[in-house]
């Protein structure tokens, strides 16, 4: 990608946005315009297609799966040049029409200047809710990604699946982890997905983690109740996920957590990602 070498890294950014139309009126465009994001990852789009490509306006090649619920979820992949390929849907018919993950090939070059093929997945796990169909779906969308990831491995060794996935992998991923033992995000069968996720049997990365070491977050997320966000509770459940390979090119991950609550584009803060391959 030609911008990437400018800048000697390809910049990748995930936000959940908590609805494209809000999120710009609230500030969006001020955040993105200098960031010199490549590729920009977008979850809760919330929006029709005319009004996300008239939102992010010209110079992006913009790939955006619809939810059939209006209102509801939608995930969008904008790029600074155009993908080789795109694919719609996580592989399980029964999310088809859930504008949950989008899929993006991208040929790149590395600092030797060969084509290096990048593969970037944008996903929005639900959030789920113990005890109901809500929290049923969530497994099985967390079944589908078990699936998926081993199939993005032998599809390219530099494969990325980025977005919010509804779930504190740690204690270190949620301030107030023992209040929420029991609730849908922090559930021992949920973080058990990310056990495997990142264990030996499918072997991808935490590169926001592996780049932050151990300490409390840093947050992508926080309740609009109460002082949350002034007070950091906050949990970390935004993530690029990255095959081993494409993770160890990562440099720099940063949160841009907003100045102040009221000057918040989203109740998520963008998780930015450089790689230089």
């Amino acid at each position: 990608m030609s911008s990437a070498l400018k800048k000697d890294h390809l910049r990748i950014a995930s936000v959940n946005v908590n609805g494209l139309r809000a999120a710009y009126k609230n500030g969006m465009a001020a955040w993105l315009e200098p960031r010199e994001v490549d590729i920009l990852c977008l979850q809760e789009v919330r929006a029709p297609d005319a009004i996300v490509r008239q939102l992010l306006g010209e110079g992006w090649h913009i790939l955006h799966a619809e939810a059939e619920a209006k209102g509801r979820a939608g995930v969008a992949i904008a790029s600074r040049e155009e993908p080789l390929d795109t694919r719609n849907g996580i592989g399980d018919d029964y999310f088809a029409t859930a504008g949950r993950w989008v899929e993006a090939d991208f040929r790149i070059a590395d600092a030797s200047g060969n084509p290096v093929q990048l593969t970037v997945a944008s996903a929005y796990v639900h959030s789920g809710e113990v005890g109901t169909p809500k929290q049923v779906d969530k497994y099985r969308f967390l079944d589908a990604m078990s699936t998926r990831l081993p199939e993005l491995t032998k599809h390219s060794d530099h494969s990325l699946v980025v977005g919010d996935l509804n779930v504190g992998h740690t204690e270190l991923d949620i301030r107030n982890w023992k209040g929420n033992v029991k609730k849908a995000g922090f559930l021992p069968d949920e973080r058990a997905y990310f056990d495997r996720f990142f264990g030996e049997e499918i072997g991808w990365r935490d590169v926001h983690r592996g780049l932050a070491g151990s300490v409390d977050g840093p947050y992508t997320w926080w309740s609009q109740r109460g002082q949350a966000f002034d007070n950091d509770t906050g949990w970390r459940i935004d993530y690029h996920l990255a095959t081993p390979a494409l993770a160890s090119a990562a440099i720099s991950a940063v949160v841009d957590r907003a100045a102040s609550w009221d000057t918040r584009f989203s109740d998520h803060a963008p998780l930015v990602v450089d790689y230089r391959l």
